[in-house]
């Protein structure tokens, strides 16, 4: 069973980012919204943590763009309609609160 991982919290604070990507199997994908966004900012360990993963990550592109953060060629950015239909996509959708 696929699941999407939704993460918003910033990877500095706690160790969300770290679990999630624990448990993450290889048909779930993980999207980084609200202040999960600072996990892509170079040189540093969450950032490292997610090239070794590289593969269904998405990054919503308003909080990216409202933090100044740029995003990786390798991460995909979607909208809030995407959102949606990733939502409808996977089997599962987990919120890591």
């Amino acid at each position: 069973m696929s699941t999407l991982h939704v993460l918003s919290h910033s990877p500095f604070g706690d160790d969300r980012l770290t679990s999630c990507l624990r448990l993450i199997g290889s048909s779930d994908a993980l999207l980084l919204s609200g202040d999960a966004v600072y996990a892509l900012q170079p040189d540093t360990a969450p950032l490292a943590a997610l090239q070794r993963r590289q593969e269904n990550l998405y990054v919503l592109a308003e909080d990216a763009e409202a933090r100044a953060v740029l995003v990786p060629h390798w991460a995909e950015v979607i909208d809030y309609p995407g959102f949606v239909e990733l939502s409808i996509r996977y089997d599962k959708v987990n919120s890591w609160l």
